[in-house]
């Protein structure tokens, strides 16, 4: 039976001379062979299983393999479903950028933040433009306030070349609505 690094040693592949055992109930047994153990597992209905392969003696657990694994096995599709994908959402603006299209690049930053991805905003300068790098920062800084009430800047800008990146993250749900109370009291 080839064994993956996520399973566990069980029954007949645990080789080892002196284990220490664990009833199903978290009782010790005390430190016996490999086979007396394995013996004990099987009059029970259950496996045993290798479960602190370093420890000394190594410790072996007699339970149901099969209900072990499924628990288990649920737990990490739980702990997935849990965890957020973010992704990097990329905003470009220029320095002659119109009020309304910076207006509509806004309201994109605000459904991105809402949707809990991060927004990476670029200002790029195109020939002389370079030389008017304030001009960039200011309005950098006027897209960070304007997205102020979902996202908050977690980089903030820095000339790269002939761009000048700023990043912004989504506001946590409750610090949001933190806010939204300190504002009406």
């Amino acid at each position: 039976m080839a064994i993956s690094t996520k399973d566990l040693l069980i029954n007949d592949d645990i080789k080892l001379s002196q284990v220490r055992v664990v009833g199903e109930d978290g009782e010790a047994l005390g430190i016996m062979s490999a086979d007396e153990a394995r013996e004990i597992a099987y009059d029970k209905g259950l496996d045993l299983v290798l479960i602190a392969p370093t420890a000394q003696p190594p410790v072996c657990k007699t339970i149901d393999y099969g209900k072990y694994r499924f628990d288990r096995d649920k737990k990490e599709k739980e702990a997935k479903k849990k965890q957020q994908n973010s992704e990097v959402k990329e905003i470009q603006l220029s320095l002659t950028i119109d009020t309304h299209d910076f207006e509509t690049k806004v309201k994109h930053a605000h459904r991105f933040l809402k949707g809990m991805d991060k927004v990476k905003v670029v200002v790029r300068f195109r020939g002389r433009q370079i030389t008017h790098q304030s001009m960039g920062y200011d309005i950098l800084k006027r897209f960070a306030d304007a997205c102020a009430e979902y996202g908050t800047t977690d980089k903030p800008p820095v000339a790269e070349g002939r761009n000048i990146t700023m990043l912004l993250v989504p506001v946590k749900p409750d610090a949001k609505s933190k806010k939204s109370s300190d504002n009406n009291s």
